[in-house]
């Protein structure tokens, strides 16, 4: 409005300048003035007319509006009903459109099948898990291969480092890695490794001291496969032990141990799960009471826990880990050759003159280990006496966030490894830090893994894979097949999504209901079909190469990761097999407790083992 009103004002004074020297202007001057009084005046015309043109547009909509407020309120209704109406026509056109383009439900399963068979066929997981990443997000997006490849980067992949958990999951890899470069450069390792001698019997000797360690450290898996990879590493190399068999004696303790201990980071989600259903049901059980009793049925992860200490215990193999096995013991190569480790330490760039220093090695480990279970405890405390409830220790450990205090300790590790550096005078501040970088670029590509794995689970949630499985079992089961069958459900889907808690979260709503609603009372089958799920969870999340423990074990190991998975392969199907078939079966047909079943399943694998295997050393 001011670059209309302005030129009038303008022209006013203009025109009161002029009256008072109309004697002195000339007449030229006197038509100009004529000329910008004119166009003041059409100017202010214009203005009037727009004022004039709103005020009516303005008292027409006033009259309009209380018209129809006082006398067309049905027209109002209808106009109202008319864009419900068109509302609920858009709604029903899109759902349609929607079912029209989507995808079949059975693609659903393609991401995680097409990402396991690439890996275990042509052995790059990197590619295999970026292409199930891609399809999973070509199958959400419409089959769209530019928003796929854009939702790849922007949606799943920062989802997957976005994520609290994963984040500490990943520092705490990194940091530990650095931590473990600092051992390797300063000694460390080479002095763990000059304390025991290269003979048959020290062979044995370690590998069940490997098996010991996984028993000890049973508050949690990912604790358990980085920490006693990276502390008998060093040791099983000067043996020569294949890193593939160090990666099975790792990965075959964590998770089942974890799983099974009465006071763990798995016990407040196992438990968690457990009671919501009880609840949902009406069932009045105590979660922790059930969960107790659901041990002596949970047979593949009590089998494979005695499995890894016969194989340890005999010196024998079977299948691919007997020729990785006799290669790493007769040619001296601990991996095959053209492997690709998960981590790399660089063992082989440590100076000769750096004399070999165990407590550089040992110290480090207990920092972490007392600072984890310290922070486990002191945070778990906390959180409970916050709550105003009793701090016993399964309440602590239940509360306690496990992933900070690994955090707190992979920390402190790395700081008691940079003192022990420093003051053995073995490195100096600046080999130091190249060290600990070293380390944590060695860590590299099992994170990138891990990402990656995240990303593809992330994928099957979205598109409901677990769903689909779970919907193709039916309605045929009876309350003998209901344990054996959610056995192998659930290790169907931990297998494919590479996630035991995820399994546990889709199938306890599922199962709990059904085993209740087709054996009501029945108290051997419900505790069979709990026990079935944390069971099977444990064998996918132990066998599937997009696992985070299975790839942890990998990289504290710095075993090549699908050289881990293909060798320990049989070994998870030879001991669910005998559990499936010698205790799953049976205990849910009433033909023996579960007791009984672990025994006659116990005695049957070392059969079947016996048979099978051959002696490492010819």
């Amino acid at each position: 409005m001011s670059s209309v009103v302005s030129p009038p004002a303008s022209d006013s004074e203009g025109e009161g300048v002029a009256r008072s020297t109309a004697t002195t202007q000339s007449d030229a001057v006197n038509q100009v003035k004529i000329g910008h009084g004119r166009r003041s005046c059409l100017c202010l015309a214009v203005v009037m007319r727009i004022g004039l043109a709103l005020a009516a547009v303005f008292v027409c909509f006033g009259c309009t509006t209380v018209s129809a407020q006082s006398s067309d309120a049905g027209a109002a209704e209808t106009i109202q009903s008319i864009a419900s109406n068109v509302e609920s026509a858009a709604s029903a056109e899109i759902d349609r459109s929607d079912r029209d383009h989507s995808p079949p439900a059975w693609t659903s399963i393609l991401p995680p099948l097409v990402a396991i068979v690439l890996a275990l066929v042509f052995r790059h997981v990197l590619l295999a898990l970026i292409i199930g990443v891609w399809l999973g997000a070509f199958l959400l997006t419409g089959m769209s291969p530019v928003s796929s490849f854009a939702r790849l980067l922007d949606t799943h992949l920062v989802g997957a480092i976005a994520d609290r958990g994963h984040a500490s999951i990943l520092l705490f890899s990194l940091l530990l890695g650095g931590m473990l470069g600092l051992i390797t450069q300063s000694g460390g390792a080479k002095g763990l490794a000059s304390w025991v001698r290269g003979d048959t019997k020290s062979r044995r000797r370690s590998q069940l001291t490997t098996w010991f360690l996984g028993l000890l450290i049973f508050f949690d898996d990912y604790a358990n496969s980085l920490l006693v990879g990276a502390s008998m590493r060093p040791v099983t190399d000067r043996l020569r032990i294949s890193r593939e068999k160090l990666a099975f004696l790792v990965d075959a303790t964590a998770a089942p141990v974890s799983s099974l201990a009465l006071i763990s980071s798995w016990i407040a989600v196992e438990v968690g799960y457990i009671e919501d259903q009880f609840v949902h049901l009406g069932i009045e059980r105590d979660a922790y009471v059930t969960f107790i009793e659901t041990i002596p049925y949970r047979f593949y992860p009590l089998l494979m826990l005695l499995f890894v200490a016969w194989v340890a215990l005999r010196g024998r193999d079977f299948g691919p880990m007997l020729r990785a096995e006799r290669r790493a013991a007769e040619e001296g190569l601990l991996m095959r050759s053209g492997a690709h480790p998960a981590s790399d330490f660089h063992d082989e760039a440590v100076r000769e003159d750096v004399e070999g220093r165990p407590m550089n090695a040992l110290i480090p480990v207990v920092v972490v280990v007392l600072v984890a279970g310290a922070g486990i405890y002191f945070d778990g405390r906390a959180k409970v006496l916050a709550t105003g409830l009793e701090p016993s220790l399964r309440a602590i450990v239940g509360a306690a966030s496990s992933s900070a205090a690994l955090l707190w300790a992979s920390g402190a590790g790395c700081l008691a490894g940079l003192v022990m550096s420093l003051s053995s005078r073995a490195l100096t501040l600046g080999d130091s830090m190249d060290a600990w970088m070293a380390g944590m670029r060695g860590m590299l590509l099992a994170v990138s893994i891990l990402v990656l794995a995240w990303a593809l689970g992330g994928v099957c949630r979205d598109l409901h894979s677990a769903e689909f499985l779970i919907g193709i079992v039916g309605d045929w089961l009876t309350p003998m097949w209901i344990p054996a069958t959610v056995f192998v459900l659930a290790a169907v889907v931990s297998f494919a999504t590479g996630t035991s808690w995820g399994t546990m979260a889709i199938l306890f709503p599922l199962v709990v209901p059904l085993a209740h609603q087709i054996a009501p009372g029945n108290e051997g089958i419900l505790l069979g079909a709990v026990s079935s799920i944390l069971a099977g969870s444990v064998w996918g999340d132990h066998c599937s190469p997009i696992s985070d423990t299975t790839i942890l074990s990998s990289m504290a190991t710095s075993c090549d990761h699908m050289d881990h998975v293909r060798t320990q392969l049989p070994y998870a199907l030879l001991v669910g097999l005998v559990g499936l078939l010698c205790a799953e079966i049976p205990v849910a047909a009433g033909w023996y407790g579960p007791w009984v079943g672990l025994m006659v399943a116990g005695v049957a694998m070392i059969v079947a083992f016996e048979l099978l295997s051959r002696p490492v050393v010819r």
